[in-house]
């Protein structure tokens, strides 16, 4: 787990190594273990490293095999690197490190581009081939880690994160409007390629840049989930689907306890943590865990540690709560909002921040729960999904922010265009593959909402702090096999009462204490940035009109008067504040273009 940053020249010149350095600095915190820089010719590279997967120097990057004329900085962990490393050593590679880094390079040289598809894990990596000049850059298939790039002229700059490309200097910060406007409507999802900013571009999830030495490049998919199911999927019994889905879970934490730091868990008190806590000391894991709880604000109550108690008590774990008071939270907001690498509007961003805090001083790796509901359909729009015979309309009630209309009385003007946010939503839907409408919903989440909300801000707020977040339900064969199950498996239309996640919730009997699973669906609350109030409310109205902001213009005058006179009155369908999403794009445009 590390952060990497390189540039690669395409008019003969020698790569700047100042700015791979600078770029390379800016993430020093997403791996405090270790540092390094390599330049040949036209390529520069640097990587900062957490080391989890072989303690040692000899796992350090950039990697550089020099029989096999390959290079490689690389972020992220291949949980199945031991298994490969036979592999290729029965085909007669030779190894001088235990990690997981060297693994892809033997593999890369052993299968070409074809070698992601041996990989079980979460990845992003530039490799080059010395001889040819030839650079590959790709990511995981569920875009668990990040991978930012900027072109311009007869050079490509790459980073794992967004700021660490402004760092090397002379990128276009002007604001992209398409993003704009899928910020503002899709709650705050920015789909790649596209960035908040004209000049970065992002790689899509379960995809690969192949970069030619006279710079020309081209895109490829490796993956994709389908949702078609045949005969054998539709006649499945649902004792069976439950069967299938716990084993596969219990793979993916398995998988998931390779590293050579102890493995704890962030335990919300929900079922999807629960369950993980539950497979990781089934499996002989001596458990840390960690919860964060705010105060509550009004009748909402800000932490879930009578559920989280629960758990830790079942399986004895090492259990630690994290509170945190509203005169904690407000002073560190501008450093959460400084740790993302994407302007982001979810209230929790701030508590993975100090929750990450924490739990760095006594792990390194720890297991996480995001993505169950993505993927069993855990969401209050799902079940509605059942029944509509309009899937993109009953999709965007529930989710979107705003309007087109509303969206084109937030901005100024200048940045008032075709309605883009709905036109991909209209797109996605369309497409061949998803054949129900819940399955639609369920695709869109998996593929692209998913990967610019949760796992960004999971990535982005651990790894502030040199922790690595491993995320079981989001192994990519469980995804595959979640999908091709049948929709009422998921959210249960014939059993409202037990909500989504039926399938993983019934699974879940089998491990964890019931108190757990039967509840309210819980969520990890910070209501302070819901309801802004006070000091809260004067701290986003001071973002929105400082100088920056006022030169800025992004937002017409008469909007933000309406939202600071009633910021309670102006909530999404998604339970966030209007107010509050237009502070915190403003907060990291001023943290970061300053």
């Amino acid at each position: 787990m590390c952060g990497f940053a390189g540039e690669r020249r395409f008019d003969g010149r020698l790569a700047d190594t100042s700015a791979v350095a600078r770029m390379t600095d800016a993430q020093a915190r997403r791996g405090p273990d270790g540092a390094g820089l390599f330049q040949i010719g036209p390529l520069a590279v640097g990587q900062r490293r957490l080391k989890i997967m072989d303690l040692s120097e000899h796992a350090q990057q950039p990697m550089i095999d020099n029989e096999l004329g390959l290079g490689i900085v690389f972020n992220g962990a291949v949980y199945n690197h031991p298994e490969l490393r036979a592999e290729l050593r029965e085909r007669g590679y030779r190894f001088w490190s235990e990690g997981d880094t060297e693994v892809l390079l033997k593999a890369y040289h052993c299968w070409g581009p074809d070698f992601v598809q041996h990989l079980h894990g979460m990845f992003a990596f530039a490799i080059w081939e010395r001889d040819s000049g030839r650079m590959l850059l790709g990511r995981d298939r569920l875009g668990i880690k990040p991978l930012y790039w900027s072109r311009s002229g007869a050079r490509l700059r790459f980073a794992s994160t967004l700021p660490a490309l402004l760092k090397g200097g002379d990128v276009d910060t002007d604001i992209d409007p398409v993003a704009l406007h899928h910020y503002l409507h899709f709650h705050a999802v920015v789909p790649a390629p596209f960035t908040i900013l004209k000049g970065v571009r992002k790689l899509a999830p379960a995809t690969l840049m192949f970069v030619e030495a006279d710079g020309q490049t081209r895109e490829e998919r490796y993956w994709t989930p389908s949702f078609e199911r045949d005969q054998a999927d539709r006649t499945r019994t649902f004792e069976d689907w439950r069967d299938q889905t716990l084993a596969a879970l219990r793979l993916a934490v398995k998988r998931r306890l390779v590293s050579d730091e102890p493995v704890g868990a962030l335990l919300s008190g929900g079922v999807d943590s629960s369950l993980i806590v539950g497979l990781m000391a089934e499996a002989g894991s001596n458990l840390k865990t960690y919860s964060i709880g705010f105060e509550d604000v009004g009748k909402e109550e800000g932490n879930e540690f009578k559920y989280s108690d629960i758990v830790a008590a079942h399986f004895r774990t090492d259990h630690e709560q994290i509170f945190i008071d509203s005169r904690t939270l407000l002073p560190r907001l501008p450093e959460a909002i400084a740790a993302m690498s994407e302007p982001m509007v979810s209230h929790d961003c701030v508590a993975f921040y100090l929750l990450s805090e924490a739990v760095s001083k006594h792990s390194k790796v720890v297991q996480s729960g995001q993505g169950a509901d993505e993927v069993f359909g855990g969401y209050h729009w799902y079940p509605p999904m059942m029944q509509t015979q309009d899937a993109l309309t009953t999709y965007a009630q529930a989710f979107c922010d705003r309007s087109h209309d509303e969206f084109t009385q937030v901005v100024d003007p200048r940045f008032v265009g075709g309605d883009h946010a709905r036109e991909f939503l209209r797109a996605h839907f369309d497409e061949a593959g998803a054949p129900e409408p819940i399955d639609k919903a369920l695709r869109l989440d998996t593929n692209i909402m998913l990967v610019d909300d949760p796992v960004k801000r999971v990535d982005n707020m651990t790894m502030a702090w040199g922790l690595e977040a491993r995320v079981p339900f989001l192994d990519h064969e469980l995804v595959e096999l979640a999908a091709r199950m049948p929709g009422e498996h998921k959210v249960a239309p014939h059993h409202p009462e037990f909500g989504g996640k039926y399938v993983l919730k019934e699974a879940a009997r089998l491990v964890i204490p019931a108190a757990v699973i039967d509840r309210p669906k819980g969520y990890f609350p910070v209501p302070a940035l819901k309801y802004l109030q006070g000091d809260f409310l004067e701290y986003a109205r001071g973002l929105l009109e400082a100088p920056a902001a006022r030169e800025r213009s992004l937002f017409r005058r008469e909007y933000l008067e309406t939202l600071y006179a009633a910021p309670d009155a102006h909530i999404t369908p998604l339970r966030g504040s209007k107010l509050w999403q237009l502070a915190a794009l403003e907060g990291w445009l001023q943290a970061h273009l300053s």
